[in-house]
């Protein structure tokens, strides 16, 4: 799933070592992924964003014709991937002209990365002001600025190491976005807790729920109110296994002052879907349990008013798109 930034940008034996691991994990387990077939607009690349720290391309996709005050939805693509392949394949873009909203697509570097994964186990990165967190902040700023965006309607969201960035993305940059959704991805600080990425992917990491809520406290001065977390995971995932899933709502909960105990338990699609609830009765934190599923984005491909997405490596046919199920989530259609 992950391999380390190359070793010339690190110090010390032990990445160096860390680095020729994973890197040749990831090739095994992650074979190169078809671009599916572009959407009906125009997914542009954008220059100039910022200082961009983390050396990141910047692409977008805005709906011909979108009006100013519509909101922005940042999609950020797993290992192997790209951000047009990303975009188009999970349902972002298709969503987006059939919604109204305007999509962010990170794209990390093979120069960065040899898997193209972003760096969210690596502390240069996913602190706020610095490397690959500080280059995606800059990315907001400068749609926002461009579309006109609504500021209080930001969104993030991502699969695999980009759903490690979306709590990266939650915990260092919380006052930008108002809620994220996390597919097949990692709780913040999870590779620091379990001493490696590999530990967090495969075993998970003993944290209490406060010691994982802190870990975001710790992350910016940021007191509240804190985004909403919505979070899809395969049972048969052996990539990242599903206890990461069980931390991620460990943290949120935390984060939110909740329990860790489920308001809402129902099916979607016929998957275990739970909701959990603050004091004041509002959602904070969901969760969908897609059963039988491996590593991968959830889409339904279809013509359907609750479909969307096009089947390829990684984004897999299980009749429930999770874009749509997020997009609805946060009020987008």
């Amino acid at each position: 799933m992950t391999s380390m930034r190359d070793a010339s940008h690190r110090t010390g034996r032990s990445t160096a070592l860390l680095v020729t691991l994973l890197t040749a994990i990831a090739a095994l387990l992650l074979p190169a992924v078809a671009t599916p077939a572009s959407a009906a607009g125009t997914i542009e690349q954008v220059t100039g964003f910022g200082t961009n720290p983390g050396a990141l391309k910047m692409y977008r996709y805005v709906p011909t014709g979108l009006p100013q005050g519509r909101p922005v939805v940042v999609a950020m693509h797993g290992c192997t991937q790209n951000a047009q392949g990303y975009g188009t394949g999970a349902g972002w873009t298709e969503l987006a002209d059939r919604w109204g909203f305007s999509v962010v697509l990170p794209e990390q570097t093979s120069a960065n990365n040899a898997s193209n994964c972003f760096n969210w186990f690596q502390a240069g990165d996913t602190e706020r002001g610095q490397g690959e967190a500080a280059s995606v902040a800059q990315m907001v700023d400068k749609q926002i600025a461009d579309v006109g965006g609504d500021a209080s309607r930001v969104y993030v969201t991502g699969l695999s190491a980009g759903g490690g960035m979306t709590t990266v993305m939650l915990a260092t940059y919380p006052e930008k976005f108002a809620a994220g959704g996390v597919v097949a991805g990692l709780p913040y600080g999870c590779a620091q807790a379990a001493g490696s990425p590999y530990v967090c992917m495969y075993v998970g990491a003993t944290q209490t729920p406060q010691q994982w809520g802190d870990r975001v406290r710790a992350a910016s001065s940021h007191t509240g109110p804190w985004p909403k977390v919505s979070v899809f995971q395969g049972t048969a995932d052996y990539t990242v296994k599903p206890v990461n899933m069980d931390d991620i709502v460990e943290q949120w909960t935390d984060v939110h002052g909740t329990d860790q105990t489920a308001d809402t338990s129902d099916t979607v699609a016929g998957y275990p879907h739970k909701v959990y609830r603050n004091a004041g009765g509002a959602a904070v934190v969901e969760t969908y349990s897609i059963t039988g599923m491996g590593h991968g984005q959830p889409v339904d491909p279809g013509t359907g008013a609750t479909q969307c997405g096009t089947a390829g490596a990684y984004l897999l046919d299980v009749d429930l798109c999770a874009a749509h199920r997020m997009g609805r989530t946060w009020g987008l259609g």
